[in-house]
Parts: structure tokens; C-alpha cells; sequence
């Protein structure tokens, strides 16, 4: 079991910043990837950036390259969001998720419960 929570989200005024983080307990060592996904409303889940456990690899969804960092400790306990010059568009809840990958019997992923982020224009 992966326990993982959220912190950071907030209103912001468009162009502000804001920095997310997550901090993972319990099966760690299982860890192989983390990720932040967010959902607007009335919208899919969607995939904003992804780091492996040790943080050399890196990946983002194009509407937030150059603009968010995704960032870890190396060792599957927390994950951090940078993100810069928010924009309305980036309004949506923020969902932690890690992949579970080194242990056979974990589920495929495990979520945070969410942290919203809302930009006013």
C-alpha cells in the first residue's frame, strides 16, 4: 500500500505561481514512476508530467512545457509540481499518481485524493 497526499493547490490570479507537492508513505520501494494528472470540470483526466523514481527522466504535456517543472527526491517520497505564469486553462483538480511497478500484487497505480488549483483571468 502506497498512501499519498496532496498539498499546495490554491487561487491565483493568472500569470502567479504555484507549487504542488506529494508526499507518498507506506511501499515506496515499490515505486518506479510518479505523476501529476488534473481534471477540469465537465473534462477527462489528463496526463500533466511524469518523472521516473530517480528523476532523470522526465516528461510533459505540451499546454504546460516551459511553464511547469516536475521535480522528486529519488526515493518515491515526494513529487513535486512547479508550475509558472498559470493560466485559466489550467484551472482543475491536481492528482497525485504513482506506478507501483517493483510489486507484482500492488494495484497499477495509486491517486491522491486531489488538491484544486483555480487561475482567475
Amino acid at each position: 500500500q502506497v498512501q499519498l497526499r496532496e498539498s499546495g493547490g490554491g487561487s491565483v490570479q493568472g500569470g502567479a505561481s504555484l507549487n504542488l507537492t506529494c508526499s507518498a508513505n507506506g511501499d515506496t520501494l515499490c515505486i518506479t514512476a510518479m505523476a501529476w494528472y488534473r481534471q477540469a470540470p465537465g473534462k477527462d483526466r489528463e496526463l500533466v508530467a511524469v518523472i521516473n523514481k530517480s528523476g532523470g527522466s522526465t516528461a510533459y504535456v505540451d499546454s504546460v512545457k516551459g511553464r511547469f517543472t516536475i521535480s522528486t527526491d529519488g526515493g518515491g517520497n515526494w513529487v513535486h509540481l512547479q508550475m509558472t505564469n498559470l493560466k485559466p486553462e489550467d484551472t482543475a483538480v491536481y492528482y497525485c499518481n504513482v506506478e507501483p511497478r517493483l510489486c507484482p500484487r500492488a494495484p497499477a497505480f495509486y491517486w491522491g485524493q486531489g488538491t484544486q488549483v483555480s487561475v482567475s483571468s
